[in-house]
């Protein structure tokens, strides 16, 4: 889910070429690329909360990379300072999306599943199994 043009998927090297990956991604053009560097993928273009919701009975495992923009304590940081580096932003709510697929995983979905984000600037509203470098 949210496949983008395949950052997680290319790590996945070791994937059986016998196991069918299906990547979903709004964005036509973002979906091709993807397309283009995994040809024996299948894309799906449209909106990934849309398609789980659909279909996660069809699945093993889930892979799911939500945008993490309204999530970063970098845009925070943005937030808070007038000038900095990276230049100022307007606060935002951020996009409860997220956590709206980890409960509807952890309550309907049988399989295995994976929602990666970043760390957030905020106490998580689901405490993560895991966490690697500046992920959950």
């Amino acid at each position: 889910m949210f496949a983008g043009i395949g950052g997680n998927r290319k790590l996945w090297d070791e994937v059986n070429p016998s196991i069918e990956v299906t990547a979903v991604e709004l964005d036509e053009n973002i979906a091709k690329a993807y397309q283009d560097r995994f040809l024996n993928d299948t894309v799906v273009v449209g909106d990934a909360k849309e398609y789980l919701l659909e279909n996660y009975k069809h699945f093993d495992f889930v892979w799911a990379s939500p945008p993490c923009q309204t999530h970063s304590r970098v845009r925070k940081a943005r937030v808070d300072c007038k000038e900095n580096k990276f230049g100022s932003a307007k606060a935002i709510y951020p996009d409860m999306s997220l956590y709206q697929i980890i409960i509807f995983l952890k309550s309907h979905f049988k399989g295995y599943f994976v929602v990666e984000n970043v760390i957030p600037y905020y106490e998580p509203l689901v405490n993560p199994d895991y966490s690697i470098d500046r992920h959950f």
